[in-house]
């Protein structure tokens, strides 16, 4: 008999040998029907493995979020299936489960294949799952493997192949269809109820713009049609919010082929609207006891060197720059913290000085694939609200907590009131792609964990999702249709301090190291900005619309009264407009709505003879007459019940 541990931490025994599944149907049917994958010791796992020694189970069902990826992670097998059924000879690149689904890079070779072979798509993927075959997992060697798709001729299988080590490999087959996979998988198909082939996309295989470029097959399911329904509905949802849609309807911003793919430029609108979230920011910061630097857009390839930037992104920036005198390389500024270390390396520094904080909103650069780039939210050029804190050890969790504190405010100000933290730890079975000993790796993970629990913030580990230089906290903020955003970033780090030999004279006169620590609460302000629209639909928060009001004259006789009207409640601190078009009041509103602008004043006869303002509010209509010096009062207590 063995001991099966379950996370209410409550022990079953069981015969060795037991599958979860067999778990599952002793404790009910109810579950056994439920049950998608399981975790046992920490790893998901198949249902069908058999458990032979003492184990803690974790019995997986939708509403975990192992268990969804294994649902997805299947789901992608059965994408796969469908599609060699209907197209024979295609060839399979990698078929992984993402956040909200699951897609398969495909070379569909000569076949012509659109959205319109959708339907007869997803019929054959319901067939399939009508068939309820068994999903059996084979360990095969490496030879095996390589034999198996050599015959099949598919070169990308191969090249996967080839980078494994023996003894390691497995396939996972499902009636004809064979697969190099990992897992875990669902016991069969059949779970999957519901599917949906969202759209096709151009994808380079291997993320690299010099290989072949592959059809990359996006879609989703679920254990329920009704599910699906629901999924659909907010699709539809997210497509009236898309960032670009209305950031072109609002004016905020623009790109240009001329200019440079990726590259993107502020109308004045958004310059006005992104302004006003630095200098939110920057009040903020400087209650903290920030200071303010600005460093240049580029450095040399020996700072980057020196950081280890260069070994671990040289890649994925853009080609060095050279000067006519020899030997001289720059770079364009992938990042702000090696120069913020030499700010701090500039003069020498006691234990009382510190912490320093060094604040930037420091544009950088990166290189991105012209068919990665999105809007906003995917960039070549950003800008980062970045800032590194030099602290000594005893003071990590004070810091890290008062970063915390930061974000939180943030985003209680703009009503980002659904968000869950991450903790990014390395991957302890791979430390090689990390830089610094175990035991400032430690210490730093254990000033994170230890930061969260003072402050009550509950927060998921997750192992491998560190920066190689440290750990990191980061805030996953869920927007008003239910999507998870990473947004706001904390990080210590022992490392860089280390790299480029930074020191301070300790209480007993002796030099030491101080650490630092990362943090972008916005993260970019390019794409905090996307975010924020689609998160509100582009009707801002009082405080930071570039307009609060539009005065609406109800004819060109009203329009001089109506410039006064604006000189006045701009003299009180609001920000507005006025529609000086000959158009007809009922269309002025109509497009004032469409515009997102808040409050609408509306000014006629009646109104200039009173001294009053005729107010609406979008979405709300009218809310009757007020003086300036009342709708003013109500525009401020308005924004002082978020702030």
């Amino acid at each position: 008999m063995i001991n099966i541990t379950f996370p209410d931490g409550s022990v079953r025994q069981y015969e060795a040998g037991v599958t979860s599944l067999d778990i599952a149907k002793s404790i009910s049917e109810g579950l056994a029907r439920n049950v998608l994958a399981s975790k046992v010791n920490d790893k998901v796992t198949e249902l069908y493995r058999p458990i032979n020694e003492d184990a803690t189970v974790q019995l997986l069902t939708w509403n975990d979020e192992e268990g969804k990826h294994a649902f997805w992670h299947t789901s992608a097998h059965l994408l796969a299936a469908a599609i060699e059924e209907l197209y024979p000879g295609v060839k399979f690149g990698i078929g992984p489960s993402i956040e909200t689904g699951f897609y398969y890079d495909i070379d569909f070779m000569d076949y012509q294949v659109s959205s319109e072979d959708f339907p007869k798509i997803e019929k054959k993927m319901q067939e399939l799952v009508k068939a309820k075959t068994p999903i059996t997992r084979r360990e095969v060697t490496k030879a095996e493997a390589l034999d198996f798709f050599t015959k099949k001729g598919d070169e990308y299988k191969l090249e996967l192949i080839s980078a494994l080590e023996d003894g390691t490999i497995s396939f996972y087959e499902s009636g004809k269809f064979t697969d190099l996979c990992r897992g875990p998988h669902l016991v069969d198909f059949s779970p999957i109820k519901a599917v949906k082939l969202i759209n096709l996309a151009g994808a380079y295989w291997r993320g690299d713009e010099h290989r072949k470029q592959l059809t990359r097959v996006y879609a989703v399911s679920f254990p329920k049609k009704s599910e699906l329904d629901e999924y659909l509905v907010l699709l539809e949802e997210a497509k009236k919010r898309d960032h670009r849609k209305i950031g072109k309807e609002l004016g905020l911003f623009m790109f240009s082929e001329t200019v440079g793919k990726g590259l993107p430029i502020w109308l004045p609108k958004g310059t006005d609207l992104r302004l006003r979230l630095q200098n939110f920011l920057t009040k903020i910061q400087k209650q903290y006891g920030y200071q303010q630097v600005i460093t240049p857009h580029i450095g040399s390839k020996q700072l980057y060197e020196t950081s280890g930037h260069w070994d671990h992104y040289g890649a994925d920036s853009f080609q060095p720059i050279t000067t006519p005198e020899e030997g001289e390389v720059y770079l364009l500024k992938p990042m702000n913290c090696p120069h913020h270390c030499m700010i701090y390396k500039n003069e020498p520094h006691s234990y009382k000085d510190l912490p320093l904080r060094y604040a930037e909103f420091g544009t950088v650069y990166r290189y991105e694939q012209s068919g990665e780039l999105h809007g906003l939210t995917r960039v070549r050029s950003f800008t980062q609200d970045d800032a590194h804190i030099f602290c000594r050890p005893d003071q990590v969790k004070e810091e890290f907590i008062k970063v915390m504190e930061i974000i939180q405010t943030i985003f209680k100000a703009l009503s980002f009131e659904n968000f869950e933290a991450q903790i990014s730890l390395r991957d302890p079975e791979n430390k090689t792609k990390y830089v610094g000993s175990d035991e400032v790796w430690e210490k730093a993970e254990r000033a994170i964990i230890e930061a969260c629990q003072e402050k009550g913030l509950p927060a998921k580990v997750e192992y491998g999702e560190a920066a190689f230089y440290g750990p990191k906290l980061d805030f996953m903020v869920k927007d008003a249709i239910g999507r998870r955003w990473q947004l706001g970033t904390i990080q210590v780090d022992y490392n860089l301090p280390e790299r480029f030999q930074l020191e301070y004279i300790n209480k007993d006169n002796q030099k030491e190291r101080p650490v630092m620590i990362h943090r972008a609460p916005f993260g970019s302000m390019e794409r905090f900005v996307a975010v924020l629209i689609e998160h509100t639909g582009g009707k801002f928060p009082l405080w930071l619309t570039p307009d609060q009001f539009i005065i609406l004259p109800v004819s060109e006789k009203y329009i001089d009264q109506a410039k006064e009207m604006h000189r006045k409640l701009e003299s009180m601190d609001l920000r507005g407009v006025i529609d000086e078009r000959s158009e007809k009041i009922g269309r002025k509103i109509r497009d004032a709505e469409l515009k997102r602008i808040p409050y609408m004043i509306i000014m006629g006869e009646k109104e200039i003879n009173e001294g009053t303002l005729s107010i609406r509010r979008q979405g709300e209509g009218d809310l009757g007459a007020m003086t300036p010096e009342q709708f003013a009062e109500r525009i401020n207590q308005e924004i002082e019940n978020v702030m």
